[in-house]
């Protein structure tokens, strides 16, 4: 190949990646940014003879008040009609946006549910280096020291909670579902080093006058000790976000980082830990200084909860 026509073919094919990335840079920050979507799963893990029960797993919203299609999202929720709902954190990404989250999503907060807090519920969201999160350990240092919240964190947990949602954080929390009892297991923000296990319960057979149980752990960072601290505890069902899917997805390779210990290919959705199912939530939100989404819409998570069938009882 002649020396011209070889350079004209490179600066072919630069252009040519250029405009794919210009064009998938317009799609994450413009368009799927705010793709909100349901996904729905459904999982045989209630005792035998147990009724099916709708879990409605919320997180890593990151609201801004003016967000105002993430609100209707939000809104919209509500016609799910959850028999549960759990939030795993990462609500706001300002102090303004408290009020707007408690209204929107009102009416699933006057339903049976629990929560944990992720960091951007505590600290407001700052500029960091993309780079960051291709290394071992993306947290900046002082991420994990100790210091008081720049966000109104108490106020959050007061909206979430003054209807009866159940604040886990480090502690256990039951709610009756009509002859299911959820046992809950939460802890504060693995990302933080916040989580502390909560001390083991007194010890509750699974007898009928306590009726058929489930129990849940719930975090919002899914780190491996953690993980591994609820299948210890006997969880059945493990509950997580802040990875938000990965963010960034490319075809063939999927998540590109998880933000946290965990594997890459169990960044969103269902997946199995030491034999016990996890959903990792990939979020609704981004923070205000990275918001932008590929191929990993915004999304919360309907889980359905059957019986078993009694072939899956050994």
């Amino acid at each position: 190949m002649r020396p011209a026509l070889a350079a004209a073919g490179a600066l072919g094919g630069l252009g040519l990646g250029l405009g794919l990335a210009g064009a998938a840079h317009v799609w994450a920050r413009h368009v799927e940014i705010h793709r909100y979507t349901l996904r729905e799963a459904e999982l045989r893990i209630l005792p035998p003879g147990a009724r099916t029960r709708r879990v409605l797993h919320i997180s890593d919203i990151h609201l801004l008040p003016d967000q105002d299609r993430k609100l209707a999202f939000l809104e919209h929720l509500e016609s799910l009609r959850p028999h549960l709902v759990i939030d795993t954190g990462d609500n706001i990404a300002s102090a303004a946006a408290v009020p707007a989250l408690a209204a929107a999503i009102k009416p699933l907060l006057r339903r049976p549910g629990a929560f944990v807090m992720g960091s951007n519920d505590m600290f407001a969201p700052m500029p960091k280096n993309p780079a960051r999160y291709l290394l071992p350990d993306p947290r900046p240092a002082e991420l994990t020291e100790p210091r008081e919240p720049t966000l109104p964190t108490a106020e959050l947990a007061a909206r979430l909670s003054e209807h009866g949602w159940k604040d886990l954080t480090n502690t256990r929390a039951t709610i009756e579902l009509g002859g299911l009892e959820v046992r809950l297991a939460g802890v504060d923000d693995p990302h933080l080093d916040r989580d502390r296990m909560p001390a083991p319960p007194s010890p509750t057979p699974r007898t009928p006058e306590h009726g058929n149980v489930l129990q849940v752990g719930v975090a919002h960072a899914p780190y491996r000790r953690v993980l591994d601290a609820f299948v210890a505890d006997g969880a059945e069902l493990i509950l997580a976000g802040h990875t938000h899917g990965g963010q960034l997805r490319l075809p063939g390779i999927g998540a590109l980082v998880t933000n946290c210990d965990l594997p890459r290919q169990q960044a969103r959705g269902l997946s199995d830990w030491q034999g016990v199912p996890m959903n990792v939530s990939a979020g609704m939100g981004a923070s205000p200084y990275s918001n932008y989404r590929l191929l990993t819409p915004p999304e919360a998570t309907l889980l359905t909860l059957r019986a078993r069938r009694p072939s899956d009882v050994g």
